[in-house]
């Protein structure tokens, strides 16, 4: 049917074919994301059941390997895991990610996000905006993990809601981001003009150059300091387990911790040092202009209470030793 003006003029309809299109690709958006979450955790629960089968004391059942499957799909978002049988009795949480854990989620979702902004384009129709490609992907991928973080509440280390709540959609939506600035060639955009400029350019490079110095010296640190302390490793490797499954997974679990490792290592060299579980912070030996204070490679571990801010921390004095005790002697004399 055609609109006719007052002259006679025929004017054609605008076509709608596109437009309805873009409802069915919106739609396999949304299932490539949750098949992404799907993959992610198939792969960590057949990984899962492998080691329960395998293991000659299985502490739970099937039931109970799925519900730590899912809690480990969460961790790998940076999700804190809660874990209520501890020797105290007291609920200990679980907020140690591994770093090479994140690759598999990350990885999963750039695929689909990349796939959903160019399967249009194979089939020669008309792509869709990167947006709703964006939001697709995301919410089929966010609608399986709220799943997860449900199906983990009933298992031995549930998820912390609110920290679900903050950290998967964040990776999720910055792994999605890259699959659909992959998809349309990386485009960078108009950037501003100072930042065009050569000198930019070259700070840039360093600095990435300097972080890679840094983590190359984690990993060597690492190497040396496990190197130099071999005997002790094989030592406690053995003691952890006396199964071969679960040396496997304590073998499993520190390949996964290796990232983690070269970032302490750095920070160990650099001085700060790192915490482990929120109770022990590992410092270098060169902290607060003492050279060589470290009797081992690794420094004791320094204790703080929480509720004493700052405590544990040596405040630097704003005098010399010398002027503080001729100060002292003075007020005593008074």
């Amino acid at each position: 049917m055609t609109q006719v003006t007052e002259r006679g003029t025929s004017l054609p309809m605008p076509p709608r074919a596109p437009a309805r299109r873009r409802s069915p690709a919106a739609a396999a958006c949304v299932v490539g994301g949750a098949v992404a979450a799907v993959l992610g955790l198939g792969f960590l629960a057949v990984l899962v059941i492998v080691l329960w089968i395998s293991s000659p004391y299985p502490d739970s059942g099937p039931g109970g390997a799925l519900h730590l499957a899912a809690g480990l799909w969460l961790l790998a978002h940076g999700t804190d895991l809660v874990r209520y049988e501890t020797l105290s009795g007291v609920p200990a949480p679980v907020g140690l990610t591994p770093l090479l854990l994140v690759a598999l989620p990350a990885l999963l979702i750039r695929r689909a996000a990349r796939l959903g902004s160019a399967a249009q384009v194979d089939r020669g129709a008309e792509p869709l905006p990167a947006g709703v490609v964006f939001s697709a992907v995301l919410c089929g991928y966010l609608g399986v993990g709220a799943l997860a973080v449900v199906y983990a509440a009933a298992g031995p280390m549930p998820a912390d809601p609110l920290s679900a709540a903050r950290h998967l959609p964040v990776v999720a939506a910055l792994a999605a981001a890259g699959g659909v600035w992959e998809s349309r060639g990386r485009p960078l955009g108009q950037l501003p003009g100072r930042l065009t400029r050569p000198r930019y350019a070259l700070a840039l490079r360093a600095g990435a150059g300097g972080v890679l110095v840094l983590l190359g010296g984690g990993a060597l640190l690492v190497g040396a300091s496990l190197a130099w302390h071999g005997a002790e490793v094989r030592g406690s490797f053995g003691a952890l387990t006396g199964d071969w499954s679960g040396r496997f997974a304590v073998l499993l679990l520190a390949l996964l911790l290796i990232p983690n490792a070269v970032v302490w290592g750095a920070a160990y060299a650099l001085g700060p040092g790192f915490a482990l579980g929120g109770e022990a912070r590992w410092r270098g030996s060169l902290v607060a202009g003492k050279p060589g204070g470290g009797a081992s490679p690794l420094s004791p571990p320094e204790r703080w209470r929480p509720d004493r801010p700052g405590a544990g921390r040596r405040r630097p004095s704003r005098r010399p030793p010398a002027r503080q005790r001729s100060a002292t002697g003075r007020r005593t004399r008074r």
